[in-house]
Formats: C-alpha cells, sequence, structure tokens
C-alpha cells in the first residue's frame, strides 16, 4: 500500500496583531470650572458673628437660637466654601474658611451641651474649656494674620480683630464675673461686631467684583511685607 501526503501552503502562520499597530485612542479630558466661593464662606462668618455679637451687646440674651446660625451659615456654609477653594486650589481661602467654619461646628456643640440638648451635663463638666479653645484658635490665628497681610486690607484688618475676639472670649470666660472679665466680654462684643460689618463689606465686594469682572469695591491692596516665593538667593 501506498500512501501519498499532500501538503497544501496556506502561508506564513496568523498571530494576534500586535498591539503598536492599533490605532491609539482618542482621549478626551473634561475641566470642571468651580466659581470662587470667597463670598459665600465670608458671608456664613459675617452673618453669625453679627447674630453672635448681639447676645454680646445685650441687644438679644441667651444662645438657644444662635445655634442653628452657628452651624449652617457659620459651619456649614464656611466649610463647604473650604472645600471648594481645595479643589480651587486656593490655599488661603481653603485653610482659613475650614478652620474658622470647623471652629463653629465646635462652638455650636458646646452651646447644645450645656443647654441639656444630649441629656443632662456631667456634674465635673467644665465650660471653661471653651477657653482653652479660644486660645488654640488665637495661636493658629496669628499665623493666619501674617498671611491675611498679603491677601488684602480688608482681610488683614478682619484677622486682626479676630486676634482681638478669641482672646478676650477666653479672658471673660475665665475670669467671668470680674471687672476684667467684665472689660473682656464688652471688648469681645466690640470686635466680634466689627468683625461682621467688615465681613458683610468683604463678601459684597467679592461677590460684585467677581460678577462684574473689575473692581467695584476695593479690597485694599497686599502691604507687601513678606514676597511670596522661594527665597532670593544672594548674588556673587
Amino acid at each position: 500500500m501506498i500512501f501519498r501526503f499532500i501538503l497544501v501552503w496556506s502561508g506564513p502562520p496568523s498571530y494576534p496583531p500586535r498591539m503598536d499597530k492599533q490605532p491609539a485612542a482618542n482621549v478626551t479630558e473634561t475641566k470642571i470650572v468651580m466659581s470662587d466661593p470667597t463670598a459665600l464662606g465670608v458671608f456664613g462668618l459675617s452673618m453669625v458673628t453679627f447674630v453672635a455679637a448681639s447676645q454680646k451687646m445685650g441687644w438679644t440674651t441667651g444662645v438657644t437660637y444662635l445655634i442653628p446660625w452657628a452651624l449652617f451659615l457659620g459651619s456649614l456654609a464656611q466649610i463647604w466654601a473650604s472645600t471648594i477653594d481645595f479643589r480651587k486650589n486656593n490655599y488661603f481661602g481653603a485653610i482659613v474658611l475650614g478652620v474658622y467654619g470647623l471652629f463653629w461646628v465646635a462652638v455650636a456643640m458646646h452651646w447644645a451641651t450645656s443647654l441639656g440638648w444630649f441629656g443632662k451635663v456631667d456634674a465635673n463638666a467644665d465650660p471653661k474649656q471653651l477657653a482653652f479653645a479660644c486660645i488654640g484658635y488665637t495661636i493658629f490665628s496669628l499665623f493666619i494674620m501674617v498671611a491675611a497681610f498679603e491677601a488684602n486690607k480688608v482681610f488683614a484688618a478682619i484677622l486682626v480683630l479676630i486676634n482681638v475676639l478669641l482672646p478676650s472670649l477666653a479672658i471673660s470666660i475665665l475670669k467671668k464675673g470680674t471687672p476684667l472679665g467684665e472689660t473682656s466680654h464688652h471688648l469681645a462684643a466690640w470686635s466680634e461686631l466689627l468683625i461682621s460689618l467688615l465681613g458683610f463689606y468683604a463678601a459684597g465686594a467679592v461677590f460684585l467684583n467677581s460678577y462684574f469682572g473689575r473692581t467695584l469695591l476695593p479690597l485694599g491692596k497686599p502691604f507687601g511685607w513678606i514676597r511670596k516665593g522661594p527665597a532670593k538667593t544672594a548674588t556673587a
């Protein structure tokens, strides 16, 4: 028996196509443009300090109805604006609005706790701890004030007043019922009222200047005491 083998040439073996021969995929980048939230954050600060100042000035009494303003204007509005500034890489606005937004959350919780909203207050609870919180915030606010000098003059004035308000509050709490405590209370009241009024102006100025694309209400140029950027190297 004779076997015959027939070889049929079908060309070179086929392999999967090389990846480098594939057409390049089109990459689409989407850029989300977000508006400047500074006016919102500063308005939140202005509103809560205005309402809180009314209590310190003796125009209103108690802190029960201050809590909603502290939570929604003092805290939520500022923290919301802070998150937007983080996305926009606005370092000053992100940190400042976030820091003071969290302050008002804590203050609101302090008031609510003292009023018994979360149950009976422990007999060992010491409300003077708020004074030490104010001292801690004063320390960091001094650093913020240095940066505010190179932002604009209105923000610088607000930070100067904040650094009057916070230690005055601390002293008024620690020395409550004494002449020093009363003097500090009045100083805190006036500084908080001035913060709110300057804040209203700043919020309105930022809003109008941003909307119209030009300066309608000036905020004042930076003082120019500290230059931004790396230190200058000495030339030989």
